[in-house]
């Protein structure tokens, strides 16, 4: 069931202006997000799906999930595409101490930094709130510590199970445009939607001269 709205209203952008929403731009750019991976199999079949469009995208990883599969997330970056910093353990930042969080985002991020080679001045350090949730302080927090916090544009639904594959994709090409972030999932509990929904999102607007970008 759709409780928060598959577009993010402009009013709640609003209300918080310094995380990222979208990206601005003038060409017709989409950036995919993947939220939970790695995750043995479904991250390799996303790999290859946007490989066949020439699409980069952007990955938000749970530590855990990188420890247990170093290979399968060293391929997704071997691939060009971005990697995001998803907690450690996917805390549900309401729940926790500021302390707490922080320390579980930068467990996650000494992972993330053990297996890049790029430590120019040009990478960025990029964040996804699990749920989408966490305390003021704590953004504050992430922010002093050189964190990109990236929300979304669009939601795709794909992880709940009682919203059809077709209608995920509706949730997508009725909101997506140039510059929006959309969410999707590498993870069990999305791959049905999934597998139905990116390739079709892919087709849909490549046939209507968009590229995919990772974030930068």
């Amino acid at each position: 069931m759709q409780v928060i709205p598959a577009k993010t209203p402009d009013f709640v952008k609003s209300l918080f202006p310094n995380l990222v929403w979208n990206i601005t731009t003038n060409n017709k750019e989409l950036y995919l997000t993947f939220d939970d991976g790695p995750t043995p199999e479904i991250t390799v079949w996303v790999l290859d799906i946007l490989r066949q469009y020439n699409a980069k995208a952007t990955f938000f990883c749970i530590g855990n999930n990188i420890e247990k599969h170093p290979k399968l997330f060293s391929k997704v970056i071997d691939q060009g595409h971005a990697i995001g910093n998803h907690t450690f353990n996917h805390l549900k930042g309401w729940r926790h101490t500021t302390k707490n969080y922080i320390k579980d985002v930068v467990r996650t991020e000494s992972l993330i930094d053990s297996f890049h080679t790029d430590h120019s001045e040009n990478y960025r350090k990029f964040f996804r709130p699990p749920y989408g949730k966490f305390k003021v302080k704590q953004s504050k927090k992430l922010q002093e510590l050189g964190y990109n916090i990236i929300m979304w544009d669009v939601l795709s639904y794909d992880w709940d199970s009682s919203i059809k594959a077709e209608d995920c994709l509706k949730n997508v090409i009725s909101s997506a445009k140039a510059g929006s972030i959309v969410v999707f999932h590498d993870s069990i509990k999305a791959y049905k939607n999934l597998q139905y929904t990116l390739p079709e999102v892919l087709e849909y607007y490549t046939t209507r001269g968009y590229t995919f970008k990772a974030l930068y």
